[in-house]
């Protein structure tokens, strides 16, 4: 294991599945530290911790249902009793359902902004000292990271029946680029615009074979595919701030 980043520590919310575990191991096998956050997925996240720990990490998972006022400040508290510091925050948690306008309800909306919006915004704000702490001007290396999670479908291709998500994507695709002006220059922000990563249970056969046809490169992501996007972001993308990576195998481009 390099010991290179065996200081760094890195906090990834939603970690214990998907995305957010890959995301996890991937680091940890870099020698970064590693602090998850989980809601429901108990067994999930024993297991991550367990494989995170034989890897080498100091890693800690803390349970948090960010649709709670005080959740974000939870997660600060528990972070900073463990680790000095952090070089990195994921902003990976998100709700996903269906919002169809005749149906639609305020507690849906106030559900998809907090968590999905609100939550990495006071994220990013109680942490963004501690994001700073090891910045040394002319040492790229140094830079705080934040990265955030939006949606493909939030660039131009909107998802039907999902006002909810879409609007709380559009609002923290909006939160990072005034993150990245106001962060700067210690801290580098940039969001990640994933297509399908995973294929979601309710899709059919006939809605990949579908989906797939808008895609040039002809297949789903993957969360390794979306861990890698985020080791560039946090590891080499040096000069890169307020941008948003498209993760879509090309889609948006047809």
């Amino acid at each position: 294991m390099t010991m290179i980043n065996s200081h760094k520590n890195i906090l990834i919310t939603g970690g214990a599945k998907r995305v957010g575990r890959e995301i996890a191991i991937t680091f940890a096998k870099l020698g970064y530290n590693i602090a998850f956050t989980y809601n429901k997925s108990e067994n999930e996240s024993r297991s991550l911790l367990e494989k995170l720990q034989a890897l080498g990490s100091s890693a800690i998972a803390i349970q948090v249902d960010f649709i709670n006022p005080d959740a974000p400040q939870k997660v600060h508290e528990q972070v900073t009793r463990h680790f000095k510091s952090i070089h990195a925050l994921i902003n990976n948690a998100s709700c996903f359902y269906p919002t169809p306008l005749k149906n639609i309800t305020t507690d849906q909306i106030d559900h998809n902004y907090i968590v999905n919006a609100r939550s990495p915004l006071m994220l990013s704000q109680l942490f963004s000292e501690n994001l700073a702490q090891n910045y040394t001007p002319n040492i790229p290396e140094s830079l705080g990271r934040i990265i955030n999670f939006i949606d493909i479908n939030i660039l131009g291709q909107t998802l039907p029946n999902h006002i909810a998500y879409n609007a709380s994507k559009a609002a923290l695709h909006q939160i990072t680029s005034s993150l990245a002006i106001e962060l700067a220059p210690k801290i580098t922000v940039n969001a990640i615009a994933p297509g399908v990563i995973a294929w979601a249970d309710s899709y059919t056969t006939d809605q990949q074979k579908a989906y797939l046809n808008r895609v040039p490169l002809n297949r789903p992501g993957t969360p390794k595919d979306a861990a890698a996007a985020v080791k560039y972001l946090v590891c080499d993308a040096h000069y890169t701030t307020g941008q948003v990576l498209k993760l879509d195998g090309g889609r948006s481009i047809i």
